[in-house]
């Protein structure tokens, strides 16, 4: 019997993709955590068709065909927010204006802008509903 394949480097290189296609950030309350988003990430939103019932799903505005992954915010009881876990990093323009919106609504600045060599600089946040959230930037 053969052996499964398994995704290496080369093979997902080749296919002009990510490995991660797919995040979600689990919130308590949704327009606070779309504002929060809006403003310091510097994105828009579109409402799930899978929104219904008890689940509340918004998509982070973005080409789910493009390479890299795309995500949403998730409202489900079953759900809810937590520092603890994986840390999704965000793109964007500035990291240090980034952190300044997000304090400006109250969030908590775990690691302030630091370098990373030629990678550029990363921060790491709390969002409104209580997540630790990753930026980064080249500037």
């Amino acid at each position: 019997m053969a052996e499964p394949h398994t995704a290496d480097a080369a093979d997902i290189a080749r296919s002009g993709r990510n490995l991660v296609g797919w995040f979600e950030i689990y919130v308590a309350d949704m327009q606070r955590a779309k504002d929060f988003y809006a403003d310091v990430v510097q994105t828009s939103f579109t409402e799930s068709p899978m929104s219904g019932g008890d689940m509340e799903m918004w998509m982070f505005a973005g080409d789910p065909m493009a390479a890299g992954a795309t995500g949403g915010l998730i409202r489900h009881d079953m759900r809810p927010p937590s520092m603890d876990g994986t840390l999704v990093y965000f793109s964007v323009d500035d990291c240090a204006a980034a952190i300044a919106r997000a304090t400006a609504r109250g969030s908590i600045v775990i690691v302030d802008r630091i370098p990373i060599g030629e990678m550029g600089f990363i921060g790491i946040i709390t969002d409104t509903e209580g997540n630790s959230i990753g930026l980064h930037s080249m500037v």
